[in-house]
């Protein structure tokens, strides 16, 4: 996008005197609008770096704008200015305001992983428990914390016996938490608005620290994201927020588009400024865009347009089944590569759901076209990754027990299930975390002599390398203590192959790196460096699992949700199709909006070529059911789409004239190298 900005864009950028919503259409600019307002209000307006915060939802994001005001404004230029995610900024404030809300300033955070144990461990300790069952509990709990609703709040207002059931498991999960020292994600947003309800004081102090807050992807906000947000501009509402109520589609993890209407309600002097020049998609692109989304109910009314060329009909695509879909994308990319001259990371091939990407897979490889899948298995989320960090959350908060339990008998320490067991047990009935029940004289009568010894070893060496941290060279002190522990020989013993020990080792090596480097880049009197490290280190890795920097030359292949905020030069939407987009599930439920929301942000994705396919029949559990088109295909402005039925099988002759056109596109692009 140039840098000139357009004029909604500068009337963006100007208005600071009253609350601000800039509506930004796909591909408007938007951080373009937020970047240069930051150093409009820094060079203009006489604001300091250190009174401004910007919050976006990802790493990357955040990322990307903080790079972006250091060039308009030079490097040395930007000190204390705050721009992080969501989440980064809640952390922030429970580190210094930690007392307040009665946590030891160790506390460590639990992931995904993290608290499904713990509530596995709360429903009876039932390893064979269903996980179904336990991950609709777990999400039960984010929702109510993103809801703003206590423990207390839900036991209150529950009407049914599963309802019951699940607060009090509430009740248990957040007393344990506390008793850990630990929090979880949801937790690290509603600390703060709890702590800023609960002491006007400590409010009025980040009131005072943050002047002015710019927030991105405004239509994504849950409930306490909403909140913090009010909290912290107080009743004068010094805020610029961005969003497009059109590209809400995380309402599954508590995001909610009528945060935007809600604004006018709070702040009846609210501006609203829309960005609708799209800078990214051809005007057809855009057209079949606007038209598809003109049948949701809007608040606001806009429509995006390009001054760019109309360019070329959408394509629909027909298949027999999923298989010829993935080889027709398939062959289609190589044709078009060919004819074009382009790249491969040139293309994006998106779906509704994860289970799509396996026959694309397949066939991408059969002719053998490079791509990456977006999300596949974290870095974070393997074994040999889990164990280390476990020992370095157990080295800097004791009271851990997650931790304790996964490192106890990683490698072995001939420690069995029923010293654990009675080892839990005494610790609950002492109110105490199961490190300090060790190191009590009334566990001696509690476990047979060779358990005791083998757990009296164990804490002596975390607490000896505790100490260790404390006095010392953090780094050397671990590299130390995975030495001892035997770690290296215990991935060999436990892994397939040589080659899959090295690769483990090579993680647990590489994670050592990020957290040496972490210990650096942090202040240099910080009392608690490995705990400071490590909490950014599981921040970071929860809020972008797998956020990759480099671009390879590869097809893209991801979710529609995935996608947001993406662009690419030819899109291919496969599986458009009633039950798969929109979901079924949708269509039981009677909500079609968010799924409408998905294949707008499908289609906007798209800069030069749009291409969607949909197959006649799917396999679902086995058997073959015929499928029909998506609805969403009708919405669209039928002269500006090619439906391709399906071709008739080529003669020979019809085959070699392709081949020979095929011949000339690739002589033709060599003579022009």
């Amino acid at each position: 996008m140039a840098h000139q900005l357009n004029d909604r864009q500068q009337q963006a950028v100007n208005t600071i005197e009253s609350p601000l919503l800039v509506l930004a259409g796909a591909g408007s600019g938007k951080t373009s609008v937020i970047t240069t307002k930051i150093a409009h209000l820094i060079r203009n307006a006489g604001y300091k770096p250190s009174q401004i915060a910007a919050v976006t939802f990802t790493n990357k994001a955040a990322r990307e704008m903080k790079e972006r005001v250091s060039q308009l404004l030079g490097k040395g230029n930007t000190r204390g200015l705050t721009v992080s995610t969501f989440h980064n900024l809640g952390l922030n404030i429970i580190r210094k305001e930690h007392r307040a809300l009665g946590y030891k300033a160790n506390f460590t955070i639990f992931d995904d992983q993290d608290t499904l144990g713990l509530i596995r461990d709360l429903c009876g300790r039932n390893a064979d428990a269903d996980k179904t069952e336990l991950m609709a509990f777990q999400n039960k709990i984010s929702q109510w914390k993103n809801e703003l609703k206590s423990p207390q709040d839900i036991v209150n207002q529950v009407t049914n016996q599963d309802d019951l059931a699940a607060a009090k498991l509430y009740e248990l999960y957040d007393r344990s938490m506390r008793a850990y020292n630990a929090v979880d994600f949801d937790d690290l947003i509603r600390y703060p608005v709890v702590l800023f309800q609960d002491n006007p004081d400590i409010l009025q102090k980040w009131q005072h620290k943050i002047r002015y807050l710019l927030v991105d992807e405004y239509q994504d906000t849950n409930t306490c994201q909403y909140e913090l947000v009010k909290l912290l501009c107080g009743r004068f509402g010094l805020f610029t927020v961005v969003g497009d109520d059109d590209q809400s589609i995380y309402s599954w993890r508590g995001a909610q588009p009528e945060n935007l209407a809600l604004l006018q309600q709070d702040y009846p002097n609210l501006k609203v400024v829309k960005l609708e020049q799209n800078y990214r998609s051809y005007g057809r692109i855009l057209k079949a865009a606007n038209q598809v989304i003109a049948n949701n109910p809007h608040v606001f009314e806009k429509s995006i347009w390009s001054d760019k060329q109309y360019g070329d009909p959408i394509r629909v695509v027909v298949a027999d089944n999923e298989n010829h879909e993935a080889e027709r994308v398939a062959n289609e990319i190589l044709a078009h590569k060919l004819r074009h001259g382009t790249d491969y990371s040139d293309y994006a091939i998106l779906y509704r759901g994860n289970h799509q990407a396996r026959f694309m897979e397949r066939a991408l490889v059969t002719k053998q076209i490079p791509y990456t899948v977006s999300g596949s298995t974290s870095f974070f989320s393997r074994t040999e990754i889990k164990d280390i960090l476990a020992y370095l959350r157990l080295i800097v908060n004791q009271d851990d027990d997650n931790a304790f339990l996964r490192v106890v008998n990683t490698p072995r320490r001939e420690i069995g299930p029923t010293t654990l067991e009675k080892l839990g047990l005494y610790a609950q009935q002492r109110h105490i975390s199961m490190y300090e029940a060790c190191f009590e004289e009334g566990i001696k009568e509690e476990l047979h002599t060779k358990g005791y010894a083998a757990i009296t070893r164990f804490v002596e060496l975390i607490a000896r390398t505790e100490d260790s941290v404390k006095r010392g060279d953090v780094m050397a002190v671990l590299h130390e203590l995975i030495a001892y522990i035997g770690y290296h020989g215990y991935l060999y013993d436990q892994s397939s192959s040589t080659k899959a020990a090295e690769f483990r080792w090579s993680n647990v090596q590489q994670l050592l790196e990020w957290v040496d480097r972490e210990i650096q880049n942090l202040e240099e009197d910080d009392d608690n460096p490995l705990a400071r490290a490590l909490n950014k280190l599981l921040l970071r890795e929860m809020l972008d699992r797998n956020e990759e920097d480099e671009e390879q030359n590869e097809v893209q292949l991801m979710t529609l949700h995935a996608s947001k905020g993406l662009e690419f030069n030819h899109v291919y939407l496969i599986g458009m199709e009633e039950e798969l987009l929109p979901h079924r599930s949708s269509i039981e439920e009677d909500n079609i909006e968010e799924e409408r929301r998905l294949a707008y942000v499908g289609i906007t994705r798209a800069q030069k070529t749009l291409t969607m396919t949909y197959a006649r029949q799917r396999k679902q559990y086995g058997e073959l059911v015929d499928s029909e088109p998506s609805r969403f295909l009708f919405e669209m402005p039928q002269d500006d789409m090619i439906w391709e039925e399906q071709q008739l099988p080529q003669s020979e002759e019809e085959r070699q004239q392709k081949g020979r056109r095929n011949m000339d596109a690739l002589r033709a692009m060599l003579t022009d190298d």
